[in-house]
């Protein structure tokens, strides 16, 4: 009866609330900062998901990566969690609007496709050639009319420190399937979220104040990225691998400009005009031809 009432299993629902969750990392680093500086909020999350991720090890009798898996695993941590989230909170806190980080991060897999390319001689070809540079134009329509000053302008330095943060995701990416693939996630990611940890507390004590207002709008944003985003999300995509939904997440997840712009535009009044409608398009239309093989 179940079933004729509600027809999609969860195998064919799981990617779409995977991209929801995922969009609302954007949406969670834009409410937490009002309440607390970038490097210090991001300090508490991370500390939290360790405290989390080390109780849920130790219950489950988790499997521990080697001395030297260790390591790669804490450096792929370091740019993918550290570098990146860094990025990404720092350019919310600074006002960039959360909807245009998301989209520039957007192309973060064709990124990854040439640092693949270049550093694990992976095939690169044609589509992912003309992806990026339509991507470019995409990214282009969608960031110079916030460039005019307004409440929701973008600063070179937010753009700056947006594509810093691709990078780090990117190569992260790459170290990670290079070095410290096949390992028990559920320990591995301690030592990517202790990496980060070292980085973001680093910049917290010597460039903030380490001060928290402790709102009740503050700590659903962090009981939301902790529990949610740094747990639920990360751990459904690995369900999702695991189940052979793989294809089905890495097409859906260039549906995470669009639905943080949504979620953006009706939380926080983030504005979207027509060109920025058709740059988004474009970006998404750029990623998805980049991800498929050349006919």
């Amino acid at each position: 009866m179940f079933s004729k009432a509600f027809p999609f299993s969860l195998p064919q629902l799981a990617p779409f609330v995977f991209v929801v969750l995922w969009s609302t990392g954007f949406v969670g680093s834009r409410m937490g900062a009002p309440y607390s500086e970038p490097m210090t909020f991001l300090s508490l999350r991370f500390g939290s998901v360790m405290i989390l991720l080390l109780i849920l090890s130790l219950a489950l009798g988790a499997k521990w990566p080697t001395p030297r898996q260790s390591l790669h695993a804490f450096i792929s941590g370091f740019m993918i969690h550290g570098i990146y989230l860094s990025g990404v909170f720092w350019a919310i806190d600074d006002g960039m609007p959360a909807g245009l980080f998301a989209l520039v991060t957007g192309l973060q897999p064709v990124l990854t496709a040439f640092f693949a390319h270049a550093i694990l001689k992976e095939t690169i070809n044609r589509n992912h050639v003309i992806g990026l540079g339509l991507g470019l134009v995409g990214i282009s329509l969608v960031l110079l009319p916030r460039l005019h000053g307004g409440a929701f302008s973008v600063t070179p330095q937010q753009i700056c420190v947006a594509v810093i943060a691709i990078v780090g995701i990117s190569l992260g990416t790459v170290y990670q399937k290079r070095f410290a693939s096949n390992l028990d996630m559920r320990t591995a990611t301690i030592w990517q979220y202790l990496a980060a940890l070292l980085l973001c507390g680093s910049l917290s004590c010597l460039l903030e104040s380490q001060t928290i207002i402790w709102s009740g709008a503050f700590i659903f944003a962090l009981g939301w990225l902790v529990l949610v985003l740094s747990i639920g999300a990360i751990f459904m995509l690995l369900w999702l691998i695991e189940h052979g939904a793989v294809s089905n997440t890495a097409s859906l997840f260039y549906l995470v400009p669009a639905v943080t712009a949504v979620i953006s535009f009706l939380l926080f009044d983030e504005p979207i005009t027509l060109l920025q409608i058709v740059g988004m398009i474009i970006t998404a239309a750029s990623v998805i031809l980049a991800s498929r093989k050349a006919g």
